[in-house]
């Protein structure tokens, strides 16, 4: 007897909460005796249509294209899982210009944070290499650094200006030091 008043009190609050257009499809559907006990609050309401998963492609440019560019991530063209060569140790150093009246005045809004840093140094350690030896590729997010002996494809945490950037090999140490100016995008709320 509880379960038909469970299945009658369904029924009224589906009533209740759905439109006037879906009464006339809700007073059709009729449950039977042996699904009573299965009504659970998913039954509230009006049924729901299955939405088809095949979705057409809304732009074609090149039918022989297997991806799109956007669905490449930058700096893939230069991954090579079958290279040999090892990747060197590196740092990523967060650097920042300060000047007299950042130290002593306290003028800007500059802190020791990273949000503060204008430039990104990457310090990459090339043992028995010669500088003549170095080939180095900047992008926006990559740095492609290859040599004979090593070969490093590094992501960048930032995006930089590729066409700005320095980079020194230091021969004593055996240290490439690469300056990289950041552009993101809160930039000109910092640096002002």
């Amino acid at each position: 007897m509880e379960n038909m008043t469970s299945a009658s009190a369904l029924q009224a609050l589906s009533k209740l909460l759905s439109s006037h257009e879906e009464e006339d499809d809700l007073e059709q559907v009729s449950y039977p005796s042996s699904a009573i006990g299965t009504l659970s609050p998913g039954n509230i309401g009006p049924a729901k249509k299955e939405e088809s998963k095949v979705k057409p492609p809304n732009k074609t440019k090149n039918r022989k294209d297997i991806w799109d560019s956007e669905e490449v991530p930058e700096g893939s063209e230069f991954d090579d899982m079958w290279d040999p060569r090892g990747q060197p140790e590196y740092d990523i150093i967060f650097k920042q210009h300060v000047g007299a009246e950042d130290v002593f005045l306290g003028m800007t809004r500059k802190d020791p944070s990273t949000a503060c840093c204008e430039d990104l140094l990457v310090k990459i350690k090339l043992p028995g290499t010669k500088s003549s030896d170095i080939t180095l590729d900047i992008r926006e997010k990559v740095l492609d650094l290859r040599t004979p002996k090593y070969k490093l494809l590094l992501h960048l945490p930032h995006p930089v200006d590729s066409k700005t950037g320095k980079a020194s090999f230091i021969t004593e140490k055996e240290i490439l030091e690469v300056i990289l100016t950041m552009k993101r995008e809160l930039d000109f709320i910092n640096f002002f």
